[in-house]
């Protein structure tokens, strides 16, 4: 899955100059569910994670960031089982790769109708949360984890001023 993430970055990079740098941690799962405990990891969901994760990486590409190799940090990454929620360990792993950005989300099933999808961009030097956004989904479907993750970016991360 990280390895689809780092190719990611490197297809979708822009080229633009002095552009801020994103070290992107992936989008972790917290699952406490009755269905998963019952019935195992849903590979539906796995691939829901993958899309999302692609769907991010587009945008801010888009948006004009360029994202950093993470890899370098591999081992101290996994010593972390979700680095949304490691208290700073995102930022301060960003920071030794050279980010100005550590990005790192999570989607949360409390059922197989309840969800949250929760993303953070923090600053790698403060820690400082610059922007972020949470999303409650009744749907756990394609089409509900898409449009949940859309309306994060569209509204809370990229939201324009007026």
């Amino acid at each position: 899955m990280r390895q689809l993430i780092t190719a990611l970055f490197m297809l979708t990079a822009s080229t633009a100059q002095a552009a801020d740098k994103v070290a992107f941690f992936g989008m972790f799962k917290l699952d406490d569910s009755l269905q998963t405990k019952e019935l195992g990891e849903s590979e539906e969901e796995v691939a829901r994670l993958a899309m999302i994760e692609y769907i991010i990486v587009a945008r801010f590409a888009e948006e004009g960031y360029d994202f950093v190799d993470i890899a370098p940090e591999q081992e101290a990454i996994e010593r972390h089982v979700n680095l949304a929620k490691c208290y700073g360990c995102d930022t301060r792993i960003a920071a030794r790769l050279g980010a100005d950005f550590a990005l790192v989300g999570e989607v949360q099933k409390v059922s197989n109708l309840i969800l949250a999808i929760n993303l953070q961009l923090r600053d790698a030097k403060t820690g400082d949360l610059v922007k972020g956004g949470v999303v409650d989904i009744r749907s756990n479907t394609d089409e509900g984890w898409e449009r949940g993750i859309r309306y994060i970016l569209k509204n809370r991360i990229f939201r324009r001023e007026e």
